[in-house]
């Protein structure tokens, strides 16, 4: 055996030291930043660290994490992430100055109270590998000493003292040569003094100015851009989504976009000069060297401060306009995934086309496809009573219990000629009709996914599956989409394309979990996103199901190969069973608290099946008389709410928006017209509603609420059925601009002749010369068939309907 040196202990007890250490910062940092206790974060991230997922640590491991809800866990991982990439990071610049041996114990300190990625970066900026400097040939010809004299002693006269080191052997041929070396090597130590980037870079953040100009020649291409021809808006009140339209527009060669501080200021030294040369305690007055010194102030940061300064805050607004225009679109896909239910009905799904015809198929209350057609009631067949005959009877013979009509292209003629079928058939008969969503059904229709699920259909006709089933149960059918391609971001083409797949994918795991899936029903693409179950375990979850039959019991699972321990615990009490052995089955109690909960049923002295559902007489219970060294309080609580409640839906109740008769045209709106629509998507400027015209309309931040709104989703989320006063048309650019405000508010408007506008989208953003929010392109068309769908802002389209509110607004202005 090899023998083990005391200096290898001490050096392995050290390090194992360091890293609990390191833990703890990372923990109480956490802590504070999701109020919580660093305790709770200890034992979360050990949790998550041995491979249990956020929902099932917020669902059954709550005794553990102290309560902390799903938010609170998925902002914990998130920052996890990333304070230990820090730390890697920090290991890595301590390690690279400790080998140049030019680390010292004020050095250690600064490094180790670095809180960002950007401070540690500027701490390790002057020893950074880098290419050879003007500053590094100037040290090497021996100019150094005369940098230092003339910085430590204005009172030299520059001219004089750089005569000594004339020497055209070292390349030195004059004394502006030997001072251009010096004011090298100054310019290249200012630029590196951490400090002071640091105070320049708090003083950009707050002062700075971001500045966009057209590229000559390069106004017609850009017409959406127009906005941004001549902009300016403080760095630190840049919302999002003008940010991402700014670099979109530089990144296509229409928009010129700089950072620019003090720009207006009038004094003899600009605030970023002077804060360089107090640094180092440079003045003007009158030495022979002051004014040498000055211009050397001026250089580091006109050449070198303000450069670096530009390329970093320009990079921090693009992540964090990035980081929000993630957050959007996770919390419109959230509201998206949980929309209410239709439930398990017979489902016509209807995909609307004109020269191609109505795609048909109908599919049965568990989502199977059980019959198809097509149907051609408008230009060029014109075949309508043929068309209504087909549906008819295809209603007749399946029992159609609802009708899904996709909302592209002709959608509102579909649902007319859907409206004029349902009055041949008895009113206690007659299925309910909706108009359905259909972003990424057509990139549904053409997957491998698809192909396996309906292999000799055709890819059209797999459209209007999808669309049924999407109305049946949202949550099941959206799965099997990616979820960029589902169209409720804004500029989600624009942002970080890893990070954003990180976010809605989380989104749709929360999801997924907070509803359950029925074991014995549920596609592969539903249970993947099951916690515990990866593609390979689901597909395998499916297999064995198709083996056996069905599953009688959660049990069961542990048969599944390669289901082991660990993924069971992770995922049984996400997985439902109906009509099985053990009545638990059917709830969200995990198996391993079924002792407890029959615990509980046997305090009742009556059967479980009696007592599920039996609200006054749990009620009745007191919860504490229940918990044990294993389960606490919060188990005991979700327990017996899942008895009054079992199996229960988080999902609101199903509705629909009663679409207006005669309203089916952008040119059939008018201003003051009362609708009805659906919110299809929530951005931090507003919301677009769908009002059946093949054209969303958008309601602006300040027209939300007869209150001051400051965020949207506060207001509404996508799904909503809201009420709307149409505010303008301008049927030429398809915008449309509504209100949701009362009546009263709204005919006050109407009669000072104005709207109000408090700096957001579609007004005068703050600090901004121009309207604020109108982003490039003009609203993409309705549908989601090949490309964005509506108003997906994958074109620019939410950002450029802002623009319907700007135009209002400047008309009434004048």
């Amino acid at each position: 055996m090899a023998s083990v040196s005391t200096s290898d202990l001490t050096s392995s007890t050290q390090k194992a030291a360091l890293s609990a250490e390191t833990a703890l910062r990372i923990a109480h940092r956490i802590a504070d930043e999701i109020g919580c206790k660093a305790g709770q974060v200890n034992t979360t991230v050990q949790m998550l660290d041995e491979g249990s997922t956020v929902p099932f640590i917020a669902r059954y491991r709550k005794e553990a994490t102290g309560g902390l809800d799903d938010s609170q866990l998925r902002k914990l991982e998130e920052r996890l992430i990333y304070l230990r990439e820090l730390e890697d990071r920090r290991t890595a610049i301590t390690k690279s100055i400790e080998e140049q041996g030019k680390l010292t114990d004020g050095l250690t300190k600064s490094i180790q109270a670095a809180e960002t990625k950007s401070q540690l970066e500027d701490i390790y900026l002057p020893y950074k590998k880098k290419r050879r400097t003007k500053a590094q040939i100037a040290r090497e010809a021996g100019l150094e000493p005369l940098a230092d004299l003339l910085l430590a002693d204005p009172s030299k006269d520059p001219e004089t003292e750089a005569a000594a080191y004339v020497d055209d052997g070292k390349g030195i041929a004059d004394t502006k040569a030997a001072l251009d070396g010096a004011r090298q090597i100054l310019m290249e130590r200012f630029a590196e003094n951490a400090e002071l980037v640091g105070r320049l870079r708090r003083h950009v953040e707050e002062r700075g100015v971001v500045q966009s100009k057209l590229i000559d020649g390069m106004a017609e291409k850009g017409a959406k851009f127009a906005d941004y021809f001549d902009y300016s808006e403080q760095w630190s009140k840049i919302p999002s989504h003008r940010a991402l339209a700014l670099f979109r527009g530089r990144n296509e060669g229409i928009l010129s976009v700089d950072l620019t501080v003090d720009a207006d200021d009038v004094s003899p030294v600009m605030p970023a000069v002077k804060m360089v040369a107090d640094t180092y305690g440079l003045a003007d007055r009158g030495r022979p060297a002051d004014k040498w010194l000055m211009d050397v102030a001026r250089f580091a940061w006109k050449v070198k401060l303000a450069l670096h300064l530009e390329l970093d805050l320009m990079g921090v607004l693009r992540d964090k306009a990035e980081e929000e225009a993630i957050q959007v679109f996770a919390r419109n896909l959230k509201d998206l995934l949980l929309a209410a239910p239709a439930g398990a009905r017979a489902t016509l799904g209807l995909d609307p086309g004109i020269r191609t015809g109505v795609k048909v198929a109908v599919v049965d209350e568990t989502g199977k496809l059980v019959d198809t057609a097509t149907i051609y009631p408008f230009q060029p067949r014109n075949d309508v009573t043929g068309s209504r005959a087909t549906l008819l009877a295809l209603i007749a013979k399946h029992k159609v219990g609802l009708i899904a009509i996709g909302n592209g292209t002709a959608s509102r003629e579909t649902d007319k000629l859907a409206g004029d079928v349902l009055t041949d058939i008895p009113a206690g008969q007659r299925p309910v009709k909706v108009i359905v969503n259909e972003a990424g059904a057509s990139v549904y229709s053409a997957s491998e996914l698809a192909a396996k699920e309906m292999p000799d259909v055709d890819v059209s006709l797999r459209g209007a599956a999808s669309i049924a089933r999407r109305l049946q149960d949202p949550l099941a059918e959206l799965v099997k989409i990616e979820p960029k391609s589902i169209g409720v971001g804004q500029y989600q083409h624009d942002v970080n394309q890893s990070k954003l797949a990180r976010a809605l994918d989380a989104v749709v795991e929360d999801a997924v979990n907070a509803v359950g899936v029925d074991l014995n029903t549920a596609s592969p693409a539903l249970l993947s996103r099951i916690s515990g179950l990866s593609d390979s375990l689901a597909k395998a979850v499916v297999e064995h199901r198709e083996a056996i039959g069905r599953f009688d019991s959660r049990s069961q699972l542990k048969e599944v190969p390669r289901l082991g321990a660990k993924a069971f615990e992770l995922c049984a009490g996400f997985l439902r069973i109906t009509g099985g052995k053990e009545p638990l089955d059917t709830s969200s109690v995990h198996p391993e608290a079924y002792p407890l909960a029959k615990r509980i049923v046997k305090a009742c002295g009556r059967d479980l099946r009696q007592i599920m559902g039996d609200a006054s007489l749990l009620k009745g219970l007191e919860p504490g008389e229940f918990t044990d060294e294993k389960f606490g309080l919060p188990t005991v609580k979700d327990i017996l709410a899942e008895l009054e409640k079992p199996g229960r839906d988080p999902r609101p109740e199903f509705k629909t928006a009663a679409l207006q008769d005669g309203v089916e045209e952008i040119k059939d709106l008018k201003p003051g017209m009362k609708l009805e629509g659906t919110v299809t998507n929530v951005t931090n400027f507003g919301a677009f509603v769908d009002v059946g015209v093949h054209q969303d309309g958008l309601v602006h931040v300040s027209q939300l609420a007869d209150r001051f709104v400051d965020d949207p989703h506060k207001v509404v989320k996508a799904g909503d059925i809201v009420k709307v006063t149409i505010l303008e048309v301008d049927v030429a650019r398809k915008r449309i601009s509504m209100t949701m405000k009362s009546q009263a508010d709204y005919q006050g408007q109407r009669e000072r002749g104005q709207q109000q506008d408090r700096g957001g989208p579609g007004g005068r953003g703050p600090g901004g010369k121009g309207p604020g929010g109108r982003g490039p392109g003009g609203n993409p068309p309705r549908g989601g068939k090949g490309g964005a769908p509506k108003s997906s802002g994958g074109d620019g389209g939410n950002n450029a309907m802002a623009a319907a509110l700007a135009a209002a607004m400047n008309k009434k202005r004048k």
